[in-house]
C-alpha cells in the first residue's frame, strides 16, 4: 500500500459501522504486539480545549528537548497533522507502512469473523505503533469522543490524565445531563496516574473528583481564577500566575483557561520526572500557536476563524464577542455538523451579526446544507443567506466587509471547514 491507497483503506473502513467497547481496539493491538504499552501517556478529555492544552503542553516539552509525541482529532491543514513527533508529523512512507501492517491484522480478524475496525481505530492504532517505533518519551493523547470507551482508552500506561471544560456535546452517545457526559470522560482516569482538571460546573466536578477518590488518585483543581489579566488583544495576551508572567499568542477569552490548565499540569509533570525550569515554561508558552482557534487570518479587514461547534464553546464565542467586538461590524461564515447542536450556537451568537453568509462543509456526509443552515438562522437574524462555495463566502464577505475599518468576519462552525477556508482567503488576499 501506498499513502493514497492507506488514506483510501481507511475510509472505506467506515462502511462496516462500529461497535461499542474496546474489545475490537484490544483484539487488534494484541495482535499488533500492544505498541501502546511501551510509551507513557499524558491523556486529554473533556468537551472544549483539549487542543488547546495540548497545543501548551507540546510545545512547551518539545522545546524543553523531550521527544514528545502528539495525536489529535480532527485536523484543519493536512491528514498528517494528527500524528506528530517532535514537531515533525509522520512521513507518508511510515504512515502507509503502519497502517499496511494493520490491514494484514484486520484481515486475519474479519477472516475469523470478528468486527472490522473503525477509521479512528485503525488511525489510533497507527499512532501507537509510530509513538513506540519513534521511542517517544512522552505522548499527548487526544480523545475522539468520550472517555471511558474511547478508542484511545485502551492504554495502560497513562501517568496524567487532563479533563478540560466540560460540557454539553454528543448527547446522543454520551449521555443528556452533564453528569452522565462527565462520568464518560472520567473515565480516562486510570489507578495509579495523577489527575489535572480545570475549574468544571458543579455536577462534572463531583463526577471527577468522586472518579479519583474511588481510585485512590490524587486531584488537582487548576483554577484560572488565580491568573490575574495584564494586557490583551485579539492578537494574544498576557497574565500573572503564582507570581510570574506569561505571554500568550493565542486570543480568546477561554485561553486563559486552557494556558493555566497546562501550567498546572506541567507542575505535576516535572513532580513525575519530566522536568521543565519556569523559564522553559514561559517560553513554551509564549511559542504556542493553535491554528483555527479564533486564529487571526486577515488584518484588513480583520478576520478571524474558529471551531466553535457545540453549546459550551458556543458560550465562550459569545464571552470574546461581547469582549473584543462590541460596537463592530460582524459578518459571519458559518458551517456546521447536521448532529451537532448549531441551533444553540446560532441562539447565543447570531444576534451579534450584521450578516451571515453559511456553506455546507465539503466531503463530509454528516455536513448540514447551506440552506438549512441559513433557514435556521434567520430565526435569530434575518441577514442571513446561503452560498454556494466557501469561496463564494469569502468573497461575499469581503464585498460586505469592504473598507469600513470597523468591520470584522468571523467564520467559525466545524473545524472541518476552517483549512479550505483559510486557503480561500490567502488565494483572495494574495
Amino acid at each position: 500500500m501506498n499513502y493514497q491507497e492507506c488514506r483510501a483503506y481507511i475510509d472505506d473502513s467506515a462502511k462496516y459501522g462500529s461497535v461499542l467497547g474496546l474489545d475490537n481496539m484490544r483484539e487488534m493491538l494484541g495482535r499488533l504486539g500492544n505498541p501502546q504499552d511501551d510509551v507513557p501517556f499524558v491523556h486529554v478529555a473533556g468537551t472544549n480545549g483539549k487542543g488547546s492544552v495540548i497545543a501548551y503542553l507540546y510545545t512547551t516539552l518539545t522545546r524543553a528537548g523531550y521527544r514528545v509525541g502528539r495525536y489529535i482529532s480532527p485536523t484543519l491543514y493536512s491528514y498528517r497533522e494528527r500524528l506528530e513527533v517532535a514537531g515533525e508529523r509522520i512521513s507518508r512512507e511510515k504512515f502507509a507502512g503502519h497502517v499496511a501492517r494493520i490491514s494484514q491484522v484486520i484481515t486475519q480478524m474479519t477472516d475469523a469473523g470478528l468486527n472490522h475496525p473503525t477509521p479512528f481505530e485503525i488511525e489510533t492504532a497507527a499512532a501507537f505503533l509510530y509513538f513506540k517505533e519513534e521511542n517517544c518519551d512522552l505522548v499527548l493523547l487526544e480523545t475522539g469522543m468520550g472517555g471511558n470507551l474511547d478508542a484511545t482508552n485502551i492504554i495502560k500506561n497513562t501517568k496524567l490524565a487532563v479533563l478540560v471544560s466540560i460540557s454539553m456535546d454528543h448527547m446522543s452517545f454520551l449521555g443528556n445531563t452533564l453528569e452522565e457526559i462527565a462520568q464518560k470522560k472520567a473515565g480516562i482516569i486510570k489507578p495509579g496516574c495523577r489527575t489535572v482538571t480545570t475549574r468544571q460546573e458543579s455536577e462534572a466536578i463531583k463526577v471527577i473528583t468522586k472518579t479519583c477518590e474511588q481510585l485512590g488518585v490524587s486531584c488537582t483543581i487548576a483554577d484560572p481564577d488565580e491568573a490575574v489579566l495584564e494586557q490583551e488583544s485579539v492578537f494574544g495576551q498576557s497574565f500573572t500566575y503564582e507570581g510570574q508572567k506569561f505571554d500568550i499568542s493565542l486570543a480568546g477569552v477561554y485561553q486563559k483557561e486552557n494556558a493555566v490548565l497546562a501550567l498546572k499540569a506541567l507542575e505535576i509533570l516535572d513532580e513525575l520526572g519530566w522536568h521543565t525550569t519556569m523559564e522553559q515554561r514561559k517560553d513554551g508558552l509564549s511559542h504556542t500557536s493553535w491554528k483555527g482557534r479564533f486564529t487571526v487570518i486577515c488584518r484588513k479587514p480583520l478576520f478571524i476563524v474558529d471551531g466553535a461547534h457545540n453549546a459550551g464553546a458556543a458560550d465562550k464565542m459569545e464571552e470574546s464577542i461581547r469582549h473584543y467586538f462590541n460596537g463592530k461590524k460582524l459578518i459571519y461564515i458559518m458551517g456546521v455538523f447536521a448532529d451537532k447542536e448549531y441551533r444553540t450556537v446560532l441562539e447565543k451568537t447570531a444576534h451579534f451579526a450584521e450578516k451571515i453568509y453559511t456553506i455546507e462543509t465539503p466531503d463530509n456526509p454528516r455536513a448540514l446544507p447551506a440552506k438549512e443552515l441559513a433557514k435556521a438562522a434567520r430565526e435569530f437574524n434575518p441577514g442571513a443567506e446561503s452560498t454556494k462555495s466557501i469561496a463564494d463566502a469569502v468573497e461575499k464577505a469581503f464585498a460586505y466587509a469592504g473598507d469600513d475599518e470597523n468591520s470584522v468576519i468571523l467564520a467559525f462552525g466545524s473545524l472541518s471547514f476552517i483549512g479550505d477556508l483559510t486557503r480561500a482567503v490567502e488565494e483572495r488576499i494574495s
